[in-house]
């Protein structure tokens, strides 16, 4: 993985005043991939919107760690049922 395609975890910290346990959190969790180069970790740029979303979940709506990662669960979820809506319409046209 090329190393420009990562973001510093104390950068996103910085920026998103947020403490690095909580990003450490959601890695546990399952819900975010950290990639360590050099000893420091890094988000992939691919993951860094999704990180975003559940760092407002979490300021915004208060939600904790167990409630975003039910919430992340569902989206992905419905995500999934959009694709199979999607290819059930192409393959049988209305």
């Amino acid at each position: 993985m090329a190393q420009e395609n990562l973001i510093a975890a104390t950068e996103i910290c910085k920026y998103h005043e947020v403490e690095y346990t909580f990003i450490h959190s959601l890695e546990e969790a399952g819900l975010l991939q950290i990639t360590v180069v050099d000893q420091a970790p890094y988000i992939t740029d691919s993951d860094l919107q999704k990180l975003e979303r559940m760092i407002r979940m979490h300021h915004e709506l208060d939600i904790n760690i167990a409630g975003i990662e039910a919430i992340s669960h569902l989206l992905q979820r419905v995500e999934q049922m959009r694709e199979e809506i999607r290819l059930l319409r192409n393959r049988f046209p209305v």
